[in-house]
């Protein structure tokens, strides 16, 4: 899942935008405030989701530990799915502005998912699945999808231009301090 959502982020071509910002510095960090944003905000959503299904799923929605387990696996895997389109545009808001240009994102997108249907319906015993009925992908592709709007909504919280953990750095002290 990695490894296919890492190759459908990287066929998307530079912005115009993209092109026209600095270049940066070795030692700035990979991480951008931007980022930080939206990859906390989407794992404080999907922790709060899996914990949830992890603990109460069974008796939330009435199935076994197996039907309960399978449903952690799909939720999280469809999470990242859907998150990808979000990934596409840290900034924008409409991460679906160009999208159909990029057909090589969306084959490698329906590839993903093709592999996790597959996994869940067909190979039971080499990814240790149960079969899902129709609500229950319903389900899981209605809770993944909420990863749109929270992005949208994300996007809206401004980020300092200072660095978020520069804040925690440590202070060198010297025999002076003392």
């Amino acid at each position: 899942m990695d490894t296919l959502g890492a190759l459908a982020l990287a066929t998307e071509q530079p912005t115009q935008k993209l092109m026209e910002k600095r270049p940066v510095g070795r030692t700035e960090p990979l991480i951008t405030n931007i980022m930080w944003r939206n990859l906390l905000s989407q794992a404080l959503y999907q922790i709060t989701i899996l914990l949830t299904l992890q603990f109460k799923g069974e008796s939330i929605f009435g199935v076994t530990k197996a039907v309960n387990d399978t449903l952690i696996f799909n939720i999280f895997v469809l999470c990242q799915v859907f998150n990808e389109f979000n990934a596409r545009k840290l900034e924008e808001k409409n991460v679906f502005r160009g999208i159909h240009k990029n057909r090589l994102f969306l084959g490698i997108i329906g590839i993903t998912i093709l592999l996790q249907v597959l996994m869940v319906e067909f190979l039971k015993k080499f990814a240790d699945t149960e079969r899902l009925d129709w609500g229950q992908w319903g389900g899981c592709i209605g809770t993944a999808a909420l990863s749109w709007p929270i992005g949208w909504v994300v996007k809206c919280i401004p980020v300092p231009e200072k660095l978020i953990f520069s804040y925690l750095a440590w202070r060198k002290y010297t025999a002076k301090d003392t």
